[in-house]
């Protein structure tokens, strides 16, 4: 599964975001990495509640949707969990799909609680760690 990932997410710990990752990829620009984050929050909320009940074909596309919106913050848990699921959507059986539906939604829950927490202590001028 890691192997799948870019070089800047491989023999990553899989935590909820790669600060360093995130900053290289929004240039440092905290207005940039704001907009990004927001973005990926509405998104990954978005693409799980769809895929409630959802056919296999729209489960795989979205899971795919969120590898890509992952990676691009590191949220590597995220990714690797979108990336089973959407191989789970396309061969795996019924309980198999749950599983991987589950732990992308808890990988999905913990980057956007830690994403929160970022949000919010860049509102109240606290700097955030890197």
């Amino acid at each position: 599964m890691a192997a799948s990932l870019p070089a800047a997410g491989r023999d990553v710990e899989c935590g909820p975001i790669d600060e360093d990752h995130l900053e290289r990829m929004t240039l440092g620009d905290p207005r940039l990495e704001r907009e990004v984050l927001e973005i990926f929050m509405r998104q990954a909320t978005l693409m799980l509640e769809r895929m409630a009940g959802a056919d296999r074909v729209f489960v795989a596309a979205a899971a795919h949707t969120l590898v890509g919106s992952a990676r691009g913050i590191g949220a590597w848990c995220v990714a690797r969990a979108a990336e089973r699921l959407q191989r789970a959507a396309v061969a795996a059986g019924e309980k198999d799909l749950d599983e991987a539906i589950g732990e992308l939604r808890a990988a999905a829950i913990e980057a956007s609680a830690a994403i929160a927490a970022r949000l919010s202590n860049d509102l109240s001028g606290r700097p955030h760690s890197h």
